[in-house]
């Protein structure tokens, strides 16, 4: 098979292929906003990510990955404001404690983790690339990408303009912003406020939208067109269409990306995890109790871009699923060590090719994740060693090449003053 991917664009699964004759694979994932503390909902996204990253690399492609920081935007800005700490400052302490936690759950770093504020340059450059082009205008010190100049914004959402406004406005959109000539106008470069970090423009000092920031780092290290760019689904809309318009549109190249692809939330106690309601499940607290190859198999026993309603029991079941695989896989060194040879067994290599089977089919870890257990009990239950050892080695990997599971012992819990 070939694998298929989810793009949101095109709509539905479609195979995957590198563009053109590049020499990597480019993978793009929208990363934090570093202004609080993370939650298990983040750590949905980017293990998700991180099992596509590593299946890419275990077909065989080489992959770029970059994943961003959002270190100056709205949400940064105000919590600074409100803690009286520098903006910059705040973000570090809370990109250090995201990183620990990722570590943690076995994520491979991307290659590339750029700051939007070690960008400025690339967004003016694509900012006057727009106005020059006529598809962006500046007004009272603003510069705003116009709607009315895009025909096909809404392609990638297939959102409505009147359902496009609600969700932009509960998302980070102000319609009354000075010179908006559209409430749906998204900000390209805005005035700062006294109290705001600042940098020269064209248009006057000011600091970059949201949306123009991702699309600069992008480029920086992908070009001008790449294969996969991802994130979470409540980035679907404004986030992502803004950035399709604005990357197509500066540069003509088009598909700026080949698949737009998004995990799906998490809910608890009946709603979306996010920090506004503070239904939070902090990823450094399940760290005190669960290992951290029991909250990654609990992670990947979702498909990507399912919608999850977090439950303490899953957990416990994953914890206990976790400790099979590693059992299994004990059990296999162990034979081999005393000298016994992995066999080529029909029944190992079928559940081998159900498992990239369902990986090849969009990521279908739920799908796969039985066969990876029936991988175990074969390690663990086979009286013909040679079967055992072949399964086991299976497991390592499926299960740790693939999914990412370090499939070790407990001694990998951290506690939370370690991820803080």
């Amino acid at each position: 098979m070939t694998l298929r991917l989810h793009d949101a664009r095109r709509g539905g699964l479609h195979p995957f292929t590198p563009i053109g004759e590049r020499p990597s694979v480019g993978l793009y994932v929208c990363g934090v906003t570093p202004y609080d503390t993370g939650h298990i909902g983040h750590a949905f996204t980017y293990v998700s990510f991180d099992v596509l990253h590593r299946y890419l690399e275990y077909l065989g492609h080489e992959v770029t990955y970059v994943q961003n920081l959002t270190d100056v935007d709205d949400d940064m800005l105000r919590k600074a404001r409100e803690t009286g700490e520098n903006y910059l400052e705040l973000g570090n302490r809370h990109v250090t404690t995201f990183l620990t936690e990722m570590a943690a759950l076995n994520w491979l770093p991307p290659n590339h983790y750029p700051r939007a504020t070690e960008h400025i340059p690339q967004m003016l450059e694509l900012i006057g690339a727009l106005v020059d082009k006529g598809l962006a205008y500046a007004a009272e010190g603003n510069v705003f990408f116009s709607i009315a100049a895009d025909p096909d914004y809404g392609q990638l959402s297939k959102l409505s303009p009147d359902e496009m406004l609600p969700i932009a406005n509960e998302r980070g959109n102000d319609p009354t912003m000075a010179g908006k000539r559209d409430p749906l106008d998204f900000v390209l470069w805005q005035r700062s406020l006294p109290d705001e970090p600042a940098w020269p423009s064209p248009w006057g000092p000011g600091r970059p939208g949201w949306h123009i920031e991702c699309s600069a780092m992008a480029m920086a290290y992908l070009g001008t067109r790449f294969e996969i760019h991802g994130g979470g689904g409540d980035l679907l809309f404004p986030h992502h269409e803004s950035e399709l318009a604005q990357s197509e549109h500066a540069t003509g190249d088009r598909p700026a990306v080949g698949w737009w692809t998004h995990a799906g939330m998490l809910s608890y106690e009946g709603h979306k995890m996010s920090k506004s309601l503070g239904n939070l499940v902090l990823v450094r607290d399940l760290l005190c109790t669960y290992p951290g190859d029991a909250i990654r198999h609990y992670l990947v026993s979702h498909h990507y871009r399912s919608e999850v309603e977090f439950k303490a029991d899953d957990l416990d079941a994953a914890a206990d699923a976790a400790a099979l695989l590693r059992q299994a896989c004990l059990r296999a060194d162990e034979l081999a060590e005393s000298g016994v040879t992995a066999a080529q067994s029909e029944e190992v290599a079928a559940h081998r090719r159900a498992f990239l089977a369902a990986m090849d089919d969009d990521l279908d870890t739920p799908r796969a994740m039985p066969e990876l257990a029936a991988l175990a009990r074969l390690a663990l239950e086979s009286e013909l060693p040679a079967v055992a050892v072949e399964a086991g080695q299976a497991v390592v990997e499926l299960g740790g090449r693939i999914l990412g599971l370090r499939l070790a012992p407990h001694a990998e819990a951290v506690s939370a003053s370690n991820a803080a």
